[in-house]
């Protein structure tokens, strides 16, 4: 065999694998972009770098933040996890490049939204998200699995934010903020649902046989009471509800929430933080939810606060969670957090904190702090979790 047909053998079996599962292109994307859209926007932020795209920074960061990352991360998932709950085949091969690479020139496009004009860089972004509801909704109806329609809407809600995005940064409505709340909101309801499930089964999985009836298995009546309280809080926050009525609701979907956590027992994992990881990010959006609620009602909280608890705190926390699970079950390796990974989930511990103490006393600690701890988080992550994305899994 020649020289050249081994590397396009080894380059065909890299494309194979890596290709081959949903997760591998859009976790390594996820990645990738979370360690680089925060310093990036540290440097907006610190005028060492000019912004070039539409509308403004802020809008930009916000936006990256929950379309950039958080989307890659979803979409990793959702296409892991779809084929599991329809028993329909995975996304894979010239589907899942042209999947991935919309997600990246999403990323281009809005970066250089000013340049592109409204029409080409609201397509190009809204292309993946499109793109990925489609491709979800496609197996949730053809496999008849009306469980999981929820997120099929989730998701819908989610592009219908982005598209209020981009309406904002051409200056055609006065829709960020809109955008910025139904964004948080799909995605926080979004982590209820999967959250509800996948916290109490691994956490009943990991522990010994004793103890797991005493993990309460959603979903229960309870469970559901809590999802549309929830529900209804989010909603009413999205519209601007009256300020009392939103908070009101908030606060007590973030007790119910609360009272869920409770019973999935989540002391009983600290001997393995891969699992324990899953309630600490559950445990921010309870905070994240209660916090926005009291900002609402006059307290001594901001909005800002409340938000970077439920963005940096729960989405980070429990994208990181279920990245690095996902990326050990299914390439065959043992389920089991070594130190580098308990690194990574104290990097972004730190760095959510970092940001909240930001916020209550912002003459005490710099922003960048922030972003150092974030960046060290997902470059430890990338160390040890890209290289398996391109292996086979093991037998």
């Amino acid at each position: 065999m020649s020289h050249r047909e081994g590397c396009e053998g080894c380059c065909g079996f890299l494309g194979r694998a890596f290709l081959g599962n949903g997760f591998r292109p859009l976790f390594l994307a996820a990645g990738l972009w979370a360690a680089t859209v925060v310093p990036l926007w540290i440097a907006v932020w610190e005028g060492a770098i000019v912004f070039p795209g539409s509308g403004s920074p802020s809008l930009w960061h916000v936006h990256e933040m929950v379309f950039g990352y958080v989307g890659a991360a979803l979409g990793g998932f959702l296409l892991t996890a779809v084929p599991n709950w329809t028993g329909r085949p995975p996304v894979r091969g010239a589907s899942l490049a042209a999947l991935a690479l919309a997600w990246l020139a999403g990323r281009a496009a809005v970066w250089w939204g000013g340049e592109l004009g409204f029409v080409a860089a609201a397509g190009i972004d809204l292309a993946y998200l499109a793109a990925l509801t489609g491709l979800v909704g496609r197996d949730i109806v053809a496999a008849r699995n009306w469980r999981n329609l929820p997120v099929l809407a989730l998701l819908t809600l989610l592009l219908a934010a982005n598209f209020l995005f981009h309406l904002s940064a051409a200056d055609i409505a006065d829709t960020g903020a809109a955008g910025t709340r139904l964004a948080v909101a799909a995605i926080v309801m979004m982590m209820s649902v999967i959250g509800g499930r996948i916290v109490p089964s691994f956490t009943r999985n990991w522990l010994p046989e004793p103890d797991r009836p005493k993990i309460a298995v959603p979903p229960t009546r309870f469970d559901r009471a809590a999802l549309v309280l929830t529900a209804v809080a989010l909603a009413a926050w999205v519209v601007s509800a009256p300020a009392q009525v939103t908070g009101s609701f908030l606060v007590a979907a973030g007790a119910a929430n609360a009272i869920r956590l409770v019973r999935w027992r989540g002391w009983l994992t600290l001997g393995e933080p891969l699992v324990a990881v899953l309630h600490l990010g559950y445990l921010w959006l309870v905070a994240g939810l209660a916090l926005l609620g009291v900002s609402m009602l006059g307290g001594q909280v901001t909005a800002a606060l409340a938000l970077h608890v439920l963005t940096i705190g729960a989405m980070g926390t429990m994208t990181l969670a279920v990245m690095t699970r996902a990326i050990l079950g299914h390439t065959g390796r043992e389920l089991r957090a070594g130190p580098g990974t308990v690194a990574i989930y104290g990097l972004a511990t730190t760095s959510v904190l970092a940001r909240c103490a930001f916020e209550i006393a912002p003459g005490a600690i710099p922003i960048w702090v922030t972003a150092c701890f974030w960046f060290l988080a997902f470059a430890v992550f990338l160390a040890l979790y890209a290289p398996p994305l391109f292996q086979p899994r093991r037998a």
